[in-house]
């Protein structure tokens, strides 16, 4: 029994060894190359060597995932936002901040906003909210819009989903304003009421030529003569 104790013990650090060596060679394997194969692309492109790498790309954070319908693509989107300049946080605009804090539409896939917009409502659900980061590439460019947003910007915005439809929702009746109250009619000027004039004195009557005139006695006659 001391005999095959010591024999194990003897043999136990060379079997150590053996079992590190081997575990060395099969760790140990030669760095091949990643190319890309035919599998990946049409046959009549060249194969390159290397590995595609990105070069920028939109990133996002479900903030809270909607409870409504899908958003579905060529629609006219309605949201609310608020954008920052990613580099020290300067908002730069906000639905909020609009008149009446009315949401904005737009035609989503259509190009009509900066394009980390037309692919950054991807999956969303309506009342969904989401923050999007959004590289310079996908935003302004290499010009900016100043002076809000300068050169080369990366720009992060929340976002919140309202609605969607087929067609951009009619313009609203706007508000007509109050008609100003009536001016007050000026009391009518009294017209002087012009003094009486007295009726002009009668006017002697003027005896007619052509009419011979009355006496103004009778005339006397003799006495008779049967008087005496």
């Amino acid at each position: 029994m001391r005999l095959a104790s010591t024999l194990l013990l003897a043999l136990a650090p060379v079997a150590l060894a053996q079992s590190q060596t081997q575990t060395q060679t099969t760790t140990v394997k030669k760095a091949v190359p990643h190319r890309t194969t035919t599998s990946t692309l049409p046959p009549n492109i060249p194969r390159v060597p290397g590995i595609a790498k990105p070069l920028y790309s939109l990133r996002y954070i479900d903030t809270l995932v909607g409870t409504g319908p899908l958003a579905e693509p060529q629609k006219w989107y309605t949201v609310h936002y608020t954008g920052w300049l990613a580099k020290d946080g300067t908002k730069f605009d906000s639905s909020f901040d609009h008149p009446g804090k009315e949401p904005f539409t737009f035609p989503y896939g259509a190009h009509r906003v900066i394009p980390g917009w037309d692919t950054g409502f991807e999956g969303m659900h309506v009342g969904g909210k989401r923050r999007l980061f959004i590289p310079w590439q996908l935003a302004y460019g290499e010009t900016g819009h100043p002076p809000a947003i300068p050169a080369k910007s990366d720009l992060i915005f929340d976002i919140e989903l309202v609605s969607f439809s087929d067609k951009p929702p009619a313009p609203k009746t706007p508000v007509a304003p109050p008609k100003p109250a009536p001016a007050p009619t000026p009391a009518p000027t009294p017209t002087p009421t012009p003094a009486p004039t007295s009726a002009p004195a009668t006017a002697p009557t003027t005896a007619d030529p052509a009419k011979p005139t009355a006496p103004d006695t009778a005339p006397q006659t003799p006495p008779h003569p049967e008087s005496h």
